[in-house]
């Protein structure tokens, strides 16, 4: 007890040095438990990491509306407690000022552009795992080295500008990144815009929700910018209906030869469902499979088990 008194007391001490600043530490554990059949082969039971991370957000408040910030977030694998890559904060490492005028940010972090489109209709499983969205491109992308704006939101509508710095390394050009979203009343809409090099990729998405149903799709055009099968379609739908705390989900996807995905389409059939014990955790189940057309390589199905926990 006496400690605990004197940490309070320094605690009670400091305060003012630190009254302006506040530091939240937050994640998400996403484990399941999975029989697996790639390539045609045979089925093997795993358990499987899906998108795990630990973070740590801070802010300080430098009066007249101007905030700085930072964000710090990292990628594990709850399956076997490794790093998920070989970048510790392979999420995201940002720092950013913001204000009445929107946000300024510095860093890495993943492209609005994704989180405007395919992860937004990936309802089921937050795109994360074997049953995230294997056919959507991210041509023209990155996440590091990076400068953004974002606008404030104004009658439903906000958007982000981001440009990459390659730094002259070899083979890392420079980079764009543009995402615009609506989100007022069950209308939500966006848009992206990426860019590196030759490598380009422009995708729409809509999402309405409809009493208990929500439905969501998007269409997606990548352009490689070489060779004489640059280009390829994607596009995916999903649906989803809420009965108490359970979830019932369907999406479906399917894209077109060529670009980064080769010379065959490819189709993606997702059913899973969620029942939701608390607002952090779920349990859920589903089956998943990716048909390569006129090939083996590629193809996948996977039936699952698992629970997911927000802290």
């Amino acid at each position: 007890m006496k400690k605990i008194a004197l940490v309070a007391a320094v605690a009670a001490f400091a305060a003012p040095a630190f009254a302006q600043s506040s530091v939240t530490l937050w994640g998400r554990i996403n484990t399941s438990v999975e029989s697996i059949s790639t390539n045609g082969g045979d089925r093997v039971a795993t358990v499987f990491n899906n998108n795990s991370r630990l973070g740590f957000k801070g802010t300080e408040d430098l009066g007249g509306g101007l905030k700085a910030q930072f964000l710090l977030e990292h990628g594990l694998n709850s399956d076997d407690g490794k790093a998920s890559n070989s970048a510790f904060w392979n999420r995201e490492a940002a720092v950013q000022l913001s204000g009445n005028f929107g946000a300024v940010k510095l860093g890495r972090w993943t492209n609005g552009s994704y989180f405007a489109t395919a992860d937004y209709i990936s309802m089921h499983n937050h795109d994360t795992g074997n049953s995230e969205d294997k056919l959507y491109s991210g041509a023209g992308w990155t996440s590091t080295n990076k400068v953004g704006y974002f606008t404030p939101t104004y009658a439903g509508f906000s958007a982000e500008i981001t440009a990459h710095a390659g730094e002259g390394a070899k083979g890392d050009e420079r980079a764009f990144d543009l995402s615009a979203n609506y989100d007022m009343g069950p209308v939500h809409l966006g848009a992206g815009y990426s860019k590196q090099g030759e490598a380009k990729q422009f995708a729409v998405r809509g999402l309405y929700e409809l009493g208990a149903f929500t439905f969501g799709g998007y269409y997606q055009r990548e352009d490689m910018g070489v060779g004489s099968n640059a280009t390829r379609d994607v596009g995916r739908v999903s649906a989803m209906y809420a009965l108490g705390a359970s979830e019932f989900h369907l999406n479906v996807g399917g894209t077109k030869a060529g670009g980064s995905f080769g010379n065959n389409g490819a189709k993606q059939y997702t059913v899973a469902y969620n029942y939701n014990l608390s607002k952090r955790t779920k349990v859920y189940g589903f089956y998943t499979a990716v048909d390569v057309n006129n090939t083996k390589m590629g193809d996948l199905d996977s039936f699952a088990v698992g629970v997911r926990h927000n802290f």
